[in-house]
């Protein structure tokens, strides 16, 4: 009868977590999100007082599915989240210092099964699940927004290795020079220094410092230089900017050229706002990846964008975790 009754239960429960915002989200089998609330990640130093907060947020939005009762599961993901543990370790852009229980306290205040995981994986998952690589067994997801975050599926699960924090491909090294980009991890040219939309603004300083040639890019305040302002200026036609997207798009292209050499994935998947500059971004990829790529996966692997739509990744992603 208990199984049945699991069975039988309709919904999930999906938390993006920030470091400034908490996105819940109600969400059904077919990826349908319900009903969201957001409370502020930031505004409770203490833990307990978070969970408490969310859980009184959250009544109303289950109260439109019948409560707690037809939820199934709830999936979070979140910065340093370990799905081995169950616990968000020493994340730097969270309130909570050291290794934080979270899995363990939402159970206990909900009375559901809760699972966490970093949130690339639980964009990994959200893929997997709902997006552009539903039946896929073998792919890599890559986001693309303030840093660069992975997700790697083998034989149609996520890799998380021997810690849970498996996929760090955003802190693989692609310039081994004195000169290489510091990066927020403690090393020196990672790729995320690179190819990330910061990677993107340190890239359009570093060329207009150093070059005279005109470019639309010179009428702004260089330390306040967006990618998105990149993206407007290749639009209208600027060489510079065309040439930034030029050098980010084809290291991320040769990098995935790399990276296929170990789960030979059916798919890339590219998600986040530096996706937005379309063809600008993902042809120089392209052309980075089919130049690089050993020859026996030439032709094999598919470069996708992501079809989720982005203000519901995140909490499709970590609510796909509810229905393990």
């Amino acid at each position: 009868m208990e199984n049945n009754a699991k069975e039988e239960k309709s919904y999930v429960i999906g938390l993006d977590m920030g470091g400034t915002n908490s996105v819940f989200g109600i969400v059904d089998s077919r990826g349908t999100i319900k009903s969201q609330t957001v409370i502020s990640t930031k505004a409770y130093p203490d833990i307990n007082d978070y969970v408490k907060a969310a859980v009184e947020a959250l009544q109303p939005a289950l109260d439109m599915v019948g409560g707690i009762e037809n939820v199934r599961g709830m999936g979070i993901g979140a910065p340093n989240g370990n799905y081995y543990t169950g616990n968000i370790e020493y994340a730097a852009n969270l309130a909570w210092p050291g290794i934080v229980p979270i899995a363990k306290l939402f159970e206990e205040a909900l009375g559901i099964p809760c699972r966490v995981t970093n949130d690339a994986n639980a964009a990994a998952m959200g893929e997997m699940t709902y997006g552009v690589a539903r039946g896929m067994k073998n792919f890599i997801m890559i986001t693309l927004g303030t840093g660069v975050g992975s997700g790697i599926v083998c034989d149609g699960k996520i890799v998380y290795g021997s810690d849970g924090f498996a996929g760090e491909l955003g802190h693989f090294v692609v310039d081994h020079t004195p000169e290489g980009r510091q990066c927020g991890c403690g090393r020196k040219g990672c790729l995320e220094c690179y190819t990330s939309a910061t990677g993107v603004a340190r890239t359009a300083r570093e060329i207009l410092s150093k070059r005279t040639e005109p470019s639309k890019l010179r009428d702004l305040d260089p330390e306040k230089i967006t990618s998105y302002d990149v993206y407007c200026a290749a639009e209208e036609g600027d060489e510079i900017a065309k040439e930034i997207f030029e050098f980010t798009g084809y290291l991320l292209g040769r990098s995935c050229a790399d990276f296929c050499t170990f789960n030979t994935p059916e798919a890339f998947v590219f998600f986040g706002g530096l996706t937005k500059a379309g063809d600008w971004i993902m042809d120089p990829i392209r052309r980075g990846y089919d130049e690089n790529v050993l020859h026996i996966f030439r032709g094999k692997a598919k470069l996708l964008v992501s079809s989720l739509k982005g203000s519901e990744a995140a909490v499709l992603g970590a609510s796909a975790l509810g229905w393990e």
